[in-house]
């Protein structure tokens, strides 16, 4: 029995070494667990503070399999594509920046231009207003003149109308003073055939003696009056033709005041028709005038809209440059690979 005791003894002892030994082991493992946890929490920490300090460049470095390995390598994949992310927010803000200063440049360029339009076309619509009221004026004027024109030529016509029945007259009278002359040639033929007569008369009463003497004075009687009839009937016809002739040449002058009338009728009518033409033609001009500056006036609104649209849209420009910029400054903050 007392060796029993001694082996229980002593692997009693045994068994208080190996647990001491067990216990002395698992309090080393437990110690070097707790630093490498202590170590790789200490580095989590160190690179989370980091990142929150914008600095994505640092990489922590696990080593195992175990859960905060894996925590460092998802933070480390973290850091990566956030320093990714970061890099291209950088070159958008940059490109953004650099596209929304060209756009304000030109925007402020297409501003001083359309600017620059407007004032012509409000100078060309006051020129427009101006052009349109001479037209205007213009084709009244025309008008007017057109209607004196025409008035003209009506005076005209009347004018070769009484001037062709004064040639008629005169060709009249020409007639006339011919058949009257022809009268007075019969007047004076029968004159002279009295002349003879009486001369016969005289002749046969100086035959006649004592008894023919009285018949011989009136013989003579009619000699007389038939000479004075012949000079009387000589001077008419000379008046006649002399008449005649004033009348023939007042006869030419009328048909040569006629043909220039006429002349004069043509060429109202010609002036005439190209008064109606200028009219017509002064008209449509000042609707196409009229026209031309409705447009002018649209294409100025058009243009003041435009611009109105050009300063917002520059406002728009800058104030995107601005927020590009702020955006710059806030990625700037990070430090990337």
């Amino acid at each position: 029995s007392e060796s029993q005791q001694a082996n229980a003894r002593q692997r009693a002892w045994i068994f208080a070494l190996i647990a001491l030994v067990a216990a002395v082991a698992g309090m080393g493992l437990l110690l070097v667990n707790q630093r490498k946890i202590a170590a790789d929490v200490n580095a989590s920490l160190s690179l989370a503070e980091a990142v929150a300090a914008g600095d994505l460049m640092q990489r922590a470095n696990p080593q195992g399999q175990d859960e905060l390995a894996g925590l460092m390598r998802a933070l480390n994949q973290m850091c990566e594509r956030l320093g990714q992310t970061v890099g291209e927010v950088m070159t958008v803000a940059d490109s953004i920046r650099t596209a929304s200063a060209e756009i304000a440049s030109g925007n402020q360029d297409l501003s001083q231009r359309t600017e620059q339009t407007a004032s012509s076309l409000e100078v060309t619509s006051s020129s427009m207003a101006q052009l349109t009221g001479t037209v205007r004026q213009s084709a009244d004027n025309a008008q007017t003149a057109n209607q004196l024109a025409t008035s003209a030529a009506t005076v005209a016509h009347r004018g070769g109308s009484v001037v062709q029945q004064v040639v008629d007259t005169m060709n009249d009278i020409t007639a006339s003073s011919k058949r009257i002359a022809d009268i007075i040639g019969v007047i004076d033929d029968i004159a002279f055939q009295t002349n003879i007569l009486a001369l016969n008369a005289a002749v046969e009463a100086a035959r006649a003696g004592e008894q023919g003497r009285g018949f011989a004075v009136v013989a003579g009687e009619v000699r007389s009056l038939a000479g004075r009839s012949a000079a009387a009937a000589k001077e008419i016809k000379t008046l006649i033709g002399a008449s005649v002739e004033r009348v023939q040449s007042g006869a030419r002058l009328v048909q040569d005041a006629g043909s220039t009338m006429t002349d004069i009728v043509g060429a109202v009518q010609r002036v005439t028709d190209i008064m109606g033409e200028i009219s017509t033609s002064a008209v449509a001009q000042s609707r196409g005038i009229d026209d031309v500056t409705a447009a002018v006036t649209k294409v100025d609104d058009m243009t003041q809209q435009n611009a109105a649209l050009v300063e917002e849209s520059a406002a728009a420009a800058e104030s995107l440059r601005e927020q590009a910029q702020r955006l710059a400054q806030v990625v700037s903050q990070f430090r990337v690979r």
